[in-house]
């Protein structure tokens, strides 16, 4: 497997000199000691504090599957939204560059379903997952990452939660409610027995991907599903290092 990061095993020593700018620091050192100072000083996200302010979730519309060797390993790529097919396109690209040593994940989330079908279908390949440095898996990502029977989250990586709504468009809200009290609670009687079945379906999912169910509990059910309110606004979570292990998010290092 692929180990990445400045202290990886696989990092080499910079035999080209000693000295970094007069500091007596290697200069692998120095640049590590770089980076970790720019990932301290990145602003964060005033609205979810947990969370830098810019996420680096990918922007791609649909999610692509690119292979990746430049490293002498084979790296499945998975970034972008999460749709309905992208079980479909997973297992296409599973076959087609098989063997692949592990999938990176980046994504803003989508459709929750199918990223449990797809964390399935990872699962069933025995393919460890990644989410590397700088990269953010939020929302949908999660349960497509915790497919892996392996599992890493990079120094830097971000594993964001959400509370699941199926009323995130005010709008369409507004819309149902006007047309009457019989029309309000038909579609409310919907989103509470389709949330009631996604909750059942998170939990089976966490139970057999070995993951804690109190990362259900205890962090993403604690979230807001919309902002409102006139102060606290936040409805994302980024774990830090230390829950990435409690719950078994991350299960390598």
């Amino acid at each position: 497997m692929y180990l990445s990061g400045c202290a990886g095993p696989r990092a080499r020593a910079d035999t080209r000199g000693f000295d970094v700018a007069g500091t007596g620091f290697p200069k692998a050192l120095g640049a590590c000691l770089l980076l970790l100072n720019v990932a301290a000083t990145a602003p964060l996200d005033p609205l979810n504090p947990t969370c830098p302010k810019h996420l680096n979730w990918s922007t791609y519309p649909q999610m692509r599957f690119t292979l990746d060797v430049s490293n002498g390993h084979r790296i499945l790529r998975a970034e972008g939204v999460i749709d309905q097919d992208v079980p479909a396109r997973l297992e296409d690209a599973l076959t087609a560059n098989d063997p692949i040593d592990e999938i990176w994940l980046r994504s803003p989330g989508g459709d929750a379903r199918a990223g449990n079908a797809a964390g399935k279908l990872i699962r069933k390949a025995g393919i460890p997952t990644r989410i590397p440095d700088s990269w953010a898996c939020f929302s949908a990502c999660n349960f497509m990452f915790m497919g892996g029977a392996v599992r890493f989250v990079d120094s830097g990586g971000l594993f964001i939660v959400h509370m699941f709504t199926h009323v995130g468009d005010k709008d369409a809200v507004r819309s149902e409610l006007a047309k009457g009290t019989d029309q309000a609670i038909g579609m409310i009687g919907d989103v509470e027995q389709d949330s009631a079945l996604l909750a059942s379906e998170d939990n089976d999912f966490l139970i057999r991907m070995g993951v804690s169910r109190k990362l259900l509990t205890e962090v993403m059910y604690q979230q807001k599903a919309i902002a409102s309110g006139p102060e606290d606004k936040s409805t994302r979570r980024c774990l830090t290092a230390a829950e990435t292990v409690k719950y078994n998010v991350a299960n390598a290092q």
